[in-house]
């Protein structure tokens, strides 16, 4: 099975939600079977009357089908409501919710149980099946009122926002396992290859978005080709049908086209699996989302400046001089294409800073997490974030015409408005405030 296949196999188990309930459904006749053989073999026979216990199976077996088809039906609308409210990137994230698909599980292992224990009733009632199918039916409704709080807790902006930053710390720290300290080694200069002409260029085969690629597999094939392979599209980016895919450099024989068409996932939208920027993506979305003039809600966004200040310290914490890959031997065989830490600033800041020009509340937010980074991250991080900062004071200026206003949204405020300045700003306000005893 090649890197792409294995790939796209665990892609789908990851999105699919149909997939545990089936299994779960060849589980429980597979449990009522081997149960009814023991209750056979051991001669065992509950006290419990025929009739009244089909009956009971039988309205728990309808009661449970009802309740798979309210869960499905609730948790689709649900889901479209809070892509509406927040981004409809968030739809695949709930998705593959494991305790949602876990709960699923349950639910139709249950009714699958009942079924088959109901026909199992004939002239008296076995006790093991019959008692599991109704505490199983017990249990599938105390996990079913957890799921609603669990859904609502996960729907709401900050837990939407707390699932994508996990899922973004994880990527980050995948991509880029490698601390950034002061005494590390200067960014290497660029490739000589790039400077030749590639000795052949491999087109994309159809039109989509580049998921991820087989780093390991990639080098191996440079190295038994003798060459270096250069792929252009960075992870994230959208390639048309006859774009090139991959440049091959150096005196090697190219390697096989089908071969490197095994070494990346092209697909129709983004996922996080090695795409950090989406996770930033996803964020800056809500946020912008909220700042629309039809939802006007600037807390969604300062609920997510706190978790893009929480990444964005994570990946400022980080070597991100990658995008080229060595064999065993530390020659260069992949060279690659990933974001920058300008690119991260970017993409976290402007946007938010555009359509949020005009909240006081947002203009704060902004203030105190680009001053909170350019004081706890490296000095070789503290550029852009300075040129941000800069740019969010003249927003400043631009948006709010009255002198109040504009001195309101020069404070730093991690609550956005409501919560107090920093020490250092208290302090020099004090001093520039005549007659003020400060009484620590």
């Amino acid at each position: 099975m090649t890197w792409l296949q294995r790939y796209r196999l665990s892609d789908y188990f990851r999105r699919s939600i149909w997939i545990l309930p089936v299994l779960g459904m060849v589980v429980a006749l597979g449990t009522v079977r081997v149960l009814h053989r023991i209750e056979t073999a051991m001669g065992w026979e509950s006290a419990f009357d025929p009739s009244t216990t089909l009956t009971l199976l039988g309205t728990l077996a309808s009661a449970m089908f009802t309740l798979i088809v309210f869960v499905c039906s609730a948790l689709l609308i649900t889901v479209q409501l809070a892509s509406a409210q927040l981004t409809p990137r968030v739809i695949g994230l709930v998705l593959q919710n494991p305790f949602m698909k876990l709960s699923l599980t349950l639910f139709v292992f249950t009714f699958t149980f009942t079924l088959a224990a109901l026909v199992r009733i004939k002239g008296g009632v076995p006790p093991l099946t019959a008692h599991a199918a109704v505490y199983s039916c017990l249990v599938s409704l105390g996990v079913f009122f957890y799921l609603v709080d669990r859904v609502c807790a996960a729907l709401r902006p900050s837990g939407a926002l707390r699932s994508v930053a996990r899922l973004g710390r994880e990527v980050i720290q995948g991509i880029y396992p490698r601390c950034l300290t002061e005494s590390q080694r200067t960014t290497p200069p660029p490739a000589k290859v790039l400077n030749e002409e590639p000795r052949a260029t491999i087109l994309n085969l159809r039109e989509g978005v580049v998921l991820a690629f087989d780093l390991e597999g990639l080098v191996s094939l440079a190295q038994r080709s003798d060459c270096v392979i250069e792929m252009v599209p960075q992870v994230g980016d959208f390639v048309a049908a006859d774009q090139p895919l991959f440049r091959i450099f150096g005196d090697g024989a190219p390697p096989d086209a089908a071969a490197l068409y095994q070494s990346v996932a092209v697909g129709s939208e983004r996922t996080l699996r090695q795409d950090p920027s989406f996770a930033f993506r996803i964020m800056v979305d809500i946020a912008s989302k909220g700042l629309s003039p039809a939802i006007n809600d600037p807390t969604t966004a300062v609920l997510a400046i706190d978790q893009i200040q929480h990444l964005l310290r994570l990946t400022g914490g980080r070597d991100l001089d990658t995008g080229r890959a060595e064999d065993a031997r530390g020659t260069v065989r992949l060279l690659y294409r990933t974001p920058d830490w300008e690119d991260f600033v970017y993409l976290a800041v402007t946007e938010i800073r555009q359509f949020g020009g005009t909240s006081i509340q947002v203009a704060r937010r902004l203030r105190a997490m680009l001053e909170s980074l350019i004081q706890t991250l490296p000095q070789k991080r503290a550029a852009v974030l300075r040129l941000e900062l800069d740019l969010l004071n003249r927003s400043s200026k631009r948006f709010f015409a009255e002198a109040e206003d504009r001195a309101m949204a020069d404070v730093s405020d991690v609550q956005g408005v409501g919560g107090r300045p920093a020490q250092n700003d208290e302090r020099q306000e004090s001093r520039s405030l005549p007659g003020t005893i400060r009484t620590d």
